[in-house]
């Protein structure tokens, strides 16, 4: 078994199963939340082509996607191996296997993300264009916001999806301080232009 899933053949296959469990681990250390939340909303407007709509893009959050690709991609591909080495006594060549599986593994990517989006509670399978966030209220978390020197700041969807994005305030004179509540009032590429909600603050979210 070692022999067959260090063979050069099935390398491709193997990386992409230790890389879709890393990312899990990722996930489960409460790491990748950040991750999947802005990729997911910045794909989204992408996903109004048919083609990444069948590939899944929009259905589910980015992170996830991936690590459904990479394990279907991964298991397809030692799956057809061993089948070739029980039929032929040899594996496929990389060359060959991998681009057949990839064209595969494609679509049953899309298939399962769709299946998914069913059953998987609505907050982790919704996807808001980043223009949804304007008019709703942000948290500055991390550095200070001035004019010309945007912050960090975790604003709110509708579906209570957070989005971590870089803010400045929206007229000159205004400073917004780590843990600041404001509004976001209109973008400019990935910034987000806000205006104060008032002398007050609430405690500081950890990024």
């Amino acid at each position: 078994m070692l022999s067959f899933l260090g063979a050069s053949e099935n390398v491709a296959f193997v990386s992409a199963i230790v890389l879709m469990l890393l990312i899990g681990l990722v996930q489960l250390v409460g790491l990748g939340d950040h991750i999947g939340g802005d990729l997911h909303a910045d794909l989204h407007a992408d996903a109004d082509f048919n083609l990444l709509s069948w590939l899944g893009v929009g259905q589910l959050p980015l992170l996830m996607l991936i690590v459904v690709f990479l394990a279907i991609f991964g298991t397809a591909g030692l799956i057809l191996q061993q089948a070739m080495v029980d039929s032929t006594g040899a594996p496929l060549g990389a060359w060959i296997a991998v681009p057949a599986v990839t064209v595969g593994a494609l679509p049953l990517t899309g298939f399962a993300a769709r299946g998914l989006a069913r059953i998987l509670p609505r907050d982790y399978t919704t996807a808001v264009p980043l223009e949804a966030l304007i008019g709703r209220s942000a948290q500055v978390i991390t550095g200070r916001a001035t004019l010309g020197s945007p912050a960090r700041a975790r604003a709110e969807d509708h579906h209570g999806q957070a989005h971590y994005v870089m803010v400045e305030p929206d007229q000159s004179g205004q400073v917004f301080e780590e843990g600041e509540r404001v509004l976001l009032v209109r973008r400019e590429g990935d910034l987000f232009r806000a205006i104060s909600r008032g002398d007050f603050h609430l405690p500081r979210l950890e990024s």
